[in-house]
């Protein structure tokens, strides 16, 4: 390959992780891009990692062997069979030099384990390249060529260097937005979700509830005592209930297979359950109660549950659960009830949430001042 065309592989390569939608997909076209940039038979990318002192691989790409997939469960080496990837900030980094690629074959002499892996899986040389993020080494790039086929040379080390920084740049764009996208999903105090989760998370289910029936639940519960610890004691104060009572709620949602929890903001939180029963769901909520009662801090908390397996009729939209839940919480709160409140099995709370629809269909809320329909 030419001048321009290994110009023309790394912009493909670059383009390719650009247009990726998912984590995998950059991965995966970083090592498909890096292949046929090399004329190689087969990519991998391992990433680093430090903790447990392993490079875990997590694509392969090309001609794969017997026991290689191309996004394995968990194949990994330990970094002292590989020992390159940790020299490089000791040994180059160190004298001011810069990451460089290398090459090594099926019958080469050095260290580690490499020759022998080429060996074994019929291939005749590699070219290992460095992937550098933010100053670290993240990981390796890795190519192969089958035996039989011409070896790497200086040449190609230069351009694998060459290679892995276009895949370290794709790396570090694909994790800002990763990070973008966590940060707005993501409530900033507590860590759980926020309402636009909660929106789709709930729009996606009651997709599937029309679907195949299966059962969709809100719970909604709201941190009573949150404006008095706020008073009294300060916010910091508060925001610590908050991220207790946080942590309280992720601990019961993790009784119910794919939960959802969120903070709504405030002092309100709540759940997006999708297969459990309405039964399993009230459990859990009652455990909820519980453990808020028994926190430090606060005054317990009220919850209201709306399931489509109890009778509240037809769900058309999330619009009309969150409003059944409201329903439900106010008259947990209203009663300090210390345990949650279920629209469908009180039907009072389902007149008064269809009649708050009646009146503003276009609100989430219009209960206060209806104590008497309670």
């Amino acid at each position: 390959m030419g001048v321009d065309g290994r110009l023309r592989a790394v912009v493909g390569l670059a383009q390719a992780m650009a247009a990726a939608c998912a984590p995998r997909d950059s991965v995966r076209a970083a090592a498909r891009g890096a292949r046929l940039a090399m004329d190689g038979s087969f990519a991998a990318i391992s990433a680093w990692e430090r903790e447990r002192g392993r490079l875990r691989v997590l694509v392969n790409e090309g001609e794969l062997r017997a026991g290689e997939e191309e996004f394995p469960e968990d194949e990994s080496y330990p970094v002292h069979d590989f020992p390159e990837i940790t020299e490089f900030l000791h040994e180059r980094w160190v004298g001011g030099g810069g990451p460089h690629a290398w090459v090594d074959s099926a019958d080469g002499g050095r260290p580690g384990r490499r020759s022998a892996a080429l060996r074994a899986r019929g291939r005749g040389t590699c070219v290992v390249a460095p992937i550098v993020l933010s100053g670290r080494a993240w990981g390796e790039l890795y190519v192969a060529r089958n035996d039989g086929l011409p070896g790497f040379d200086d040449t190609d080390a230069e351009f694998a260097t060459v290679l892995a920084a276009v895949v370290a740049a794709g790396l570090a764009q694909n994790e800002r937005l990763e990070e973008a996208r966590r940060l707005a999903f993501t409530d900033p105090l507590t860590g759980l979700a926020n309402r636009r989760a909660v929106d789709m998370r709930l729009d996606g289910a009651l997709e599937e509830h029309r679907r195949t029936g299966a059962v969709v639940s809100l719970v909604v519960c709201d941190l009573n005592g949150l404006k008095k610890v706020n008073d009294t004691l300060g916010h910091a104060t508060g925001d610590r209930l908050l991220e207790r009572f946080g942590s309280v709620l992720s601990l019961c949602g993790a009784m119910l297979a794919g939960a959802l929890v969120a903070r709504l903001g405030g002092d309100e939180f709540c759940l997006v359950s999708v297969g459990p029963s309405a039964d399993e769901v009230v459990r859990v909520t009652e455990e909820v109660c519980a453990r808020a009662a028994s926190l430090e801090l606060g005054e317990g908390v009220a919850c209201g549950v709306a399931s489509t397996g109890d009778p509240i009729g037809p769900v058309k939209s999330s619009r009309r659960l969150f409003r059944l839940a409201d329903a439900a919480q106010y008259k947990a709160k209203a009663a300090r009830s210390v345990g949650p409140v279920v629209a469908g099995r009180d039907t009072a709370v389902v007149r008064l949430a269809d009649a708050a629809a009646r009146e503003a269909p276009g609100e989430r809320r219009r209960f206060r001042g209806r104590q008497q329909d309670l």
